[in-house]
């Protein structure tokens, strides 16, 4: 899995942490509060869009009048402290984090979320000191299945895209490295269970979780 790379980037949402549950509970909440009820599918029709393009969608199919600023600003004070209290790393990711980095890999986070939250996130749970790099879809203005936010990060690393694995747990993020040209390795997350044979079907690796994964170091 690792022969001739360099660089691994990681997806964080669902692959490192495990945070997916927390949007639906607050679009959810952020929707009631102005009177509307959560469109069946939303977090179908959400899957890889960064946190802009996830507000234009609001505010176009929603009616939501607040500015693209307000509404992910709202977003972030909504999110932090159910972050920072009640999201925990996946099993395995602090070890194979640790372990890769010690192999000397170059290592980085390409996230559709916030950037705001993740480098909070990371911080908190001592990890940001692995990550040579943390690029949002936001900072190159689109989402996965665009390959733009890993082709930054890779850049970034000063690597190749043949030389980048990729860790992902959507069908979004999973195209998204094959478009950059990078191997992908998806790990399962429940919230995609219908998506499971898909995304096993795209990925160049699968794995039920980064713990497996550590096995294949």
């Amino acid at each position: 899995m690792l022969k001739d790379k360099k660089s691994i980037i990681f997806d964080l949402d669902g692959t490192l942490i495990d945070s997916l549950w927390v949007w639906e509970h607050i679009d959810e909440y952020y929707l009631s509060k102005k009177g509307i009820y959560l469109k069946e599918h939303l977090h179908h029709d959400l899957g890889g869009k960064s946190f802009t393009e996830s507000a234009i969608y609001f505010k176009e199919v929603f009616g939501i009048t607040d500015s693209v600023d307000t509404i992910v600003a709202d977003w972030v004070d909504l999110c932090m402290d159910i972050y920072m209290d009640k999201v925990i790393l996946k099993e395995g990711a602090y070890r194979f984090i640790n372990k890769v980095h010690s192999l000397g890999f170059t290592l980085g986070v390409g996230t559709s979320n916030n950037r705001e939250i993740v480098l909070e996130y990371l911080n908190s749970k001592n990890l940001t000191r692995f990550f040579s790099t943390i690029v949002t879809s936001c900072e190159v203005g689109k989402g996965k299945p665009n390959p733009d936010v890993f082709l930054m990060a890779a850049r970034n690393l000063k690597t190749e895209p043949k030389h980048c694995l990729v860790f992902e747990d959507t069908i979004e993020g999973v195209m998204a490295a094959k478009n950059a040209g990078m191997q992908v390795a998806a790990v399962y997350d429940k919230v995609h269970k219908q998506k499971e044979e898909l995304i096993k079907e795209t990925a160049d690796y699968y794995f039920d979780s980064l713990l497996t994964a550590l096995a294949a170091v």
